[in-house]
């Protein structure tokens, strides 16, 4: 078990994760970015997601990878 952060950050804004999440992989990690994407775009009002993006960091802050909340909402046509 590793405790991961999700850090969601915008051109016009930035959302610290501070108390992280236990994850067993990177698996899993991406799975939990991928809800916390679903959760924030179904909570907030007329926001534009489509420039957010999840950060996903390991406790020595070091980032495992970058999650674009794209990949939930798709391309716009």
């Amino acid at each position: 078990m590793a405790r991961v952060y999700f850090h969601c950050s915008s051109s016009g804004g930035v959302w610290i994760d501070r108390s992280g999440q236990a994850v067993s992989d990177l698996a899993e990690a991406r799975d939990r970015a991928a809800c916390i994407i679903r959760s924030l775009i179904m909570e907030r009002g007329a926001e534009d997601w489509r420039d957010w993006v999840v950060h996903v960091s390991d406790d020595s802050d070091d980032e495992l990878f970058v999650l674009p909340f794209a990949i939930v909402l798709g391309k716009l046509h």
